[in-house]
């Protein structure tokens, strides 16, 4: 048949017949038990003996009952050989689907759909600078990148297609031409610019910021919904500190100074379309913006029941199958020990412990992102009133089902062209962009020049994070936590520090820009050299604090330090509201603060803005059934669980949860009515701190309902919202409030990465788990995340849970999202899930001997 005469309708209906008959024929063929087309064929061999060529002595593999893998080796070369294998075993759908990702390959697997993504990863470049940062390693973490590969290609090479993972058997019936290809080392260092991608900073924010002005906001009002960080209220993390000889001192005081610098700016530049575009990209970590991130917290021994420092940390990414995380323990002779959280395609540990210190990270969030909108005439870019010549270079996009597509990607000396990525962003000098005070001037009207995007990006500079892994991995104290720190340049992570000793220590990385001209919250004039990045902020001038008085490190992604600190880091911090609350538990908990204590700590479900709000919602007018929902919020706890059996006080906070998250999301739609559809509220602590500042001005313009011909007050848009609520929740939940639970419209589905949203019921059904209901919300320290614009439904979380107990590593515990197997149907698909969602843990076991008994399988990897 002839697809150019099938109409669009019935050929998206041909498609999805033709997903469902697949789905059937799978789901047929795993109930039939034997035969080449079992689920089963693709599960990881656990037990008995596998060969591994390369090796050059046996390696042991010890799971215990969760699948979770502990590896014993003679050499490092072979510990990262056989990590590489157990990677392959369960997950290497997942590590084919992200080197597809970061090499802007998606249309070679899912076909046409795909090429617009591609296309923008292809510009950005990802790939091209993991291969440049190949010979920026050295000669060790090159030849470990390289075991690590060769036991991926091991295993590779006996499993392929439905031996390999369930979705080759879905993909090979509509894309029956595609083979995987062996793992290349560089596959590995790619990866970590997803990563950074998903933790990139303010640039949300600053497209935001220029999309919203120009949308017919004044300056004023865009600033309005952007506040200052509230220093008075919710600490940094490093309590005071300056510059002084290039170093950073810590001071403990805090006085007032400018945090950045001013320069010319650019206004109502139209990047609404760059900023959806960009949300359409595969977001394999998380939502990036302000109010999500992670937690982590570190206690010394003088606080802790056991004398030695306790170590928590539960990064806040996205919810996908399978989990980001992967548990691993690597045992090497040669001296390595080391376990924690690893990235499938990545040797080594990214959060974890060794037998000598422990560490973990959080976003630190810096502004390592600027657009800049650049002049175009041709092929000629203007900068300082000469014209120079892009860059250029072609791309082929291999697709499946149909042509190769060639495009051309130009860079400029700020950075690759985004506007070419997209036929609406090449529009974008159809009028010239507004100016403020100290912008530069406009070039004659009458030249032929247009206007373009471009991107700069600290990842799009070769660097050697990688190199950070395994320096981490290594170290034994502070010093070389430090140099690990000093490496790991992109993503910029706050690191938390403890050791076995007692000490505990925080250290702020990364390459962080210094400016000419402007503080990146803005678009930057191109055709301005003032405006360029200059150099990176030296390492030692960066926040450091080791043993601090208090006696503990709360990182939270709030302000790293107060406004007195001399360099320029970001304006676009988290709002404190997560990590004030871990102060006030820690703070409480007087000097006996147990493992347990801070696992409660990690479930916390406190609502830190329902203090404020709930106030007001009790004095406002409400009659009736509104009236009875609002009694809800009477003497609540501000605790915000899933559930709860009736009678009971968590069923009240539960009930008294639904009808105050659904207040605020309808407050939040009815105040910023001003505001375009894509550009509302999400609800995040970003909004705290506006509806905050507008709570104490009832007459503010803000509150006035654009649709009717009165003005409103904050008491009618207020009342209004009340009633919304209760509309809402008594169609959905039933009439008595009493019985509403938050879980039952806080729910998460996690689904998988690629088929999870196929919109084909039996292919989620093969892959997705849940709708299941869930505790705490967005901007709380059980950060289960929600979107006000969308729903209630939790769109990113805590993806795993760590506590290290530096007095006996033996009895640390943790837990990731789902499991450990990327296999669906596999015992470990989803195991970890119910004890995640309800605030259980596992042991992270560390002494051998208590590896080997508690060992459920073991596996034998010969040369």
């Amino acid at each position: 048949m002839n697809q150019a005469h099938v109409p669009r309708r019935r050929r998206r209906w041909l498609r999805i017949l033709t997903w469902s008959l697949t789905a059937v024929l799978v789901l047929a063929l795993a109930a039939a038990g034997g035969g080449v087309w079992t689920v089963r064929r693709s599960f990881a061999q656990y037990d008995g003996a596998a060969r591994l060529p390369g090796l050059s002595g046996a390696v042991t593999v010890y799971r215990d009952a969760h699948g979770v893998p502990q590896l014993y080796a003679k050499t490092a070369d072979d510990l990262y050989r056989a990590q590489g294998y157990v990677h392959a075993q369960e997950r290497f759908w997942e590590m084919d689907f992200r080197r597809h990702v970061t090499a802007g390959r998606l249309a070679e697997l899912f076909g046409k759909d795909q090429v617009a993504t591609d296309v923008y990863l292809r510009t950005m470049g990802w790939r091209r600078v993991a291969e440049r940062e190949w010979d920026l390693l050295s000669a060790d973490s090159r030849r470990y990148l390289t075991a690590y590969a060769d036991g991926v290609n091991a295993w590779l090479r006996e499993h392929d297609g439905s031996r390999a993972s369930l979705e080759y058997a879905v993909l090979g019936l509509q894309n029956s031409g595609y083979r995987a290809e062996p793992w290349n080392p560089v596959d590995s260092l790619a990866w970590l610019k997803a990563m950074a991608w998903d933790l990139r900073g303010n640039m949300a924010q600053e497209i935001e910021r220029a999309a919203l002005l120009g949308s017919g906001l004044s300056r004023d009002q865009v600033e309005q919904l952007f506040p200052a960080y509230p220093y008075d209220r919710n600490a940094p993390i490093v309590s005071g500190g300056t510059v002084a000889a290039g170093t950073f001192a810590a001071t403990g005081t805090s006085s007032a100074a400018p945090g950045g610098g001013g320069g010319s700016e650019l206004a109502a530049v139209p990047l609404g379309q760059l900023s959806s575009d960009l949300a359409g990209l595969p977001k394999l970590l998380g939502t990036n913006g302000a109010g999500i991130g992670s937690n982590s917290w570190v206690i010394a021994g003088s606080r802790t029941a056991t004398g030695k420092p306790i170590l928590a940390n539960d990064p806040h990414l996205g919810a996908s199958m399978p989990a980001i995380w992967f548990q691993i323990g690597l045992h090497c002779e040669c001296g390595l020990r080391v376990e924690g959280f690893s990235f499938s395609g990545l040797p080594g540990v990214v959060i974890g412990h060794n037998d000598r210190i422990a560490w973990g990270f959080t976003n630190l969030g810096p502004d390592v992102t600027d657009l800049y909108l650049e002049k175009v005439e041709g092929d000629r870019y203007l900068v300082d009133g000469r014209w120079r010549d892009l860059s250029k270079r072609q791309e082929v996009v291999k697709v499946a089902g149909g042509q190769p597509v060639t495009i051309t990607v130009r860079t400029t000396k700020d950075g690759p062209l985004l506007s070419d990525a997209s036929e609406e962003l090449r529009a974008i000098g159809a009028a010239p962009p507004a100016t403020v005070a100290g912008a530069a001037a406009e070039p004659d009207a009458k030249q032929n020049h247009a206007y373009a995007v471009a991107l700069r990006w600290t990842a799009l500079d070769p660097g050697r994070t990688m190199e950070a892994v395994f320096t981490l991995n290594a170290a034994r104290n502070w010093s070389d936590f430090r140099k690990a720190a000093a490496q790991f340049e992109v993503p910029a992570q706050n690191l938390i520090y403890a050791d076995v000793d007692g000490n505990i220590g925080y250290q702020s990385p990364g390459r962080i820009p210094v400016r000419g001209s402007g503080d990146g919250r803005w678009p930057a004039p191109g055709w301005d050299s003032m405006s360029e990045w200059k150099s990176y902020l030296p390492f030692d001038e960066l926040p450091s604090v080791y043993n601090p008085a208090q006696g503990y490190v709360v990182t939270a992604n709030q302000a790293v330090i107060g406004p007195e600190y001399p360099r320029f880091l970001t304006d676009d911090w988290s709002y404190g509201y997560r990590a004030e609350r871990i102060n006030e538990m820690i703070g409480s908990a007087g000097s006996k603060i147990s493992v347990a204590d801070v696992s409660r700590m990690q479930m916390d479900n406190r609502n830190g803005m329902a203090p404020t709000l709930v106030p007001v919602l009790l004095k406002a007018q409400a009659t009736g059934s509104v009236e009875n929902a609002r009694e809800l919020l009477r003497g609540w706890d501000f605790q915000q669980p899933a559930e709860g059996e009736p009678g009971t006080q968590e069923a009240r906070s539960s009930a008294a949860a639904a009808y105050y998250n659904a207040v605020w999301r309808h407050l939040l739609s009815r105040t910023f009515d001003e505001l375009p559809a894509e550009r509302r509220p999400d609800g995040e602590d970003r909004w705290f701190e506006v509806v905050r500042a507008l709570l104490a001005e009832p007459a503010s313009p803000w509150w006035d309902d654009r649709s009717t011909p009165v003005r409103e007050s904050r008491d009618e848009i207020v009342a209004a919202a009340m009633r919304d609520a209760y509309d809402e929740l008594s169609q959905r939940l039933g009439g008595d409030p009493a019985s509403w639970r938050w879980g039952s419209v806080h729910e998460i589905t996690v689904r998988n990465q690629t088929f999870g949203k196929s919109g084909i019921a039996p292919i989620e059904w093969l892959f997705n788990v849940g709708p299941a209901p869930t505790s705490g919300g967005g901007s709380i320290v059980n950060a289960t995340g929600w979107d006000a614009r969308v729903g209630y439904e939790v769109d990113w979380v805590p993806s795993m849970r760590m506590i290290v107990d530096m007095s006996n590593l033996d009895e640390s515990r943790w837990i990731q999202l789902m499991g450990q197997s990327g296999h669906a149907f596999s015992p470990h698909y989803s195991d970890q899930f119910e004890l995640w969602r309800t605030g259980g843990t596992l042991p992270m076991r560390w002494q051998r001997a208590t590896i080997e008994r508690e060992a459920a399988h073991t596996l034998t990897l010969q040369p």
